[in-house]
């Protein structure tokens, strides 16, 4: 596709975007030096806020007038893999086919990052009364890890914003609600012997297996008494899943390790805490049957990573104003989590709402409708006449 020759065109905007492969198992300051550079340009001043090892950062700016009551629109800028999926073209080459851009990210979430900066210009000429604040995050694809340093300091650093709008694809509709989830990993530390002595034995693998069988057993039950109150989320109850399990060295020998990842997500009536805390009471009882056999055995859970979920915010400051410049009226919730919870979680009102379908998300060809990014565009216009009233 051409060069960014009009800056403002989210298209070409999203085109260079696409173009950092900010997989969350790489660094994203290329596109954050980007980004940097094309505020830069419009005189507005940004600030990083990077991780532990300086490998990655958050970016945020203020634009307007320093004063409370504005508007915070969050994005992420990282992506997930493209190992192992087939795709039909480059996926960090932008591409558009009878209406649909194609490329890793355009529908989560670089479309909606890329209209919010084609808009830049537009705000810093509107004599806004109210700011707009930006918040771009990393590694929101593995667990929403640099959101909270994030929402601190801008919390700190610029007056309190009175609605958060969090631009995951959700086909421009307004979300006030989405499950909590937690992912933590699983070690199982077993003894080995030959399996013909298997009573002398603890397989790290069958201790697993009854663990995560334990999961699938509390989803069952969870799924046979779904309550209608739950109705809007997809699957209406709490789920618990493991993603990934590896362990075991040879059919004939019980496993001396088996190491399996989890995910639990949660509808707003129940606690992520709660749950790992019956897994964690489940665990015990297992490990202290294996250690009857030998002490030297157990079961350890590392990387405790808690999300928490969004709460509807019935009339809400983020709830109100989306409704107004989208004309949605219905309540809409997802499954998926987003940092939406996390702005809640430190006072902020917020509310779901971006261009493209999570039905994308992660995908090969993954892909956002134009029309959805001039929707998304047409959001931003009239969130700017609103701020400058």
């Amino acid at each position: 596709m051409a060069g960014e020759t009009k800056i403002r065109d989210p298209v070409q905007i999203l085109e260079k975007l696409v173009g950092f492969p900010t997989v969350s198992s790489e660094s994203n300051l290329s596109l954050v030096a980007y980004v940097e550079e094309f505020l830069g340009r419009f005189g507005v001043e940004s600030f990083r806020d990077y991780n532990s090892d300086r490998t990655k950062a958050n970016v945020y700016a203020q634009i307007g007038p320093d004063v409370p009551g504005g508007v915070i629109l969050s994005a992420h800028t990282d992506v997930v893999p493209v190992k192992g999926q087939n795709w039909s073209g480059d996926p960090f080459r932008l591409s558009e086919r009878e209406g649909r851009i194609y490329g890793r990210g355009t529908a989560d979430m670089k479309g909606f990052l890329a209209v919010v900066l084609a808009n830049v210009s537009d705000w810093v000429d509107a004599g806004l009364k109210r700011p707009v604040q930006l918040a771009f995050s990393y590694d929101e694809e593995v667990g929403c890890l640099g959101a909270p340093s994030m929402i601190g300091k801008l919390s700190k650093q610029f007056p309190r914003a009175k609605s958060v709008v969090v631009g995951e694809p959700t086909m421009m509709k307004m979300v006030n609600g989405h499950k909590s989830s937690a992912n933590f990993n699983v070690h199982v530390r077993g003894h080995e012997v030959h399996s013909c002595q298997v009573h002398r034995g603890v397989s790290a693998v069958m201790n697993a297996a009854r663990l995560i069988g334990w999961l699938e057993d509390r989803t069952s039950e969870n799924r046979a008494g779904a309550a209608k109150a739950s109705a809007g989320f997809d699957p209406p109850y709490t789920t618990l899943h493991a993603g990934m399990v590896s362990g075991g060295t040879a059919c004939n020998i019980t496993a001396r390790d088996c190491w399996f990842s989890t995910d639990i997500r949660c509808i707003p009536s129940e606690s992520s805490a709660d749950w790992v805390s019956r897994f964690e009471r489940y665990a015990a009882g297992i490990q202290e049957q294996m250690q009857r056999v030998n002490p030297a055995t157990g079961i350890r859970l590392s990387d405790l990573n808690v999300v928490p979920g969004l709460k509807p915010e019935h009339r809400g400051a983020a709830e109100t104003l989306v409704r107004k410049l989208t004309g949605d009226n219905d309540s809409n919730v997802v499954s998926y989590g987003t940092e939406a919870g996390q702005f809640q979680e430190q006072g902020y009102s917020a509310v779901i709402c971006g261009p493209g379908s999570i039905d994308q998300a992660h995908q090969p060809d993954e892909f956002v409708l134009r029309r959805q990014l001039e929707e998304c565009d047409q959001f931003m216009r009239r969130l700017t006449t609103d701020l400058a009233a």
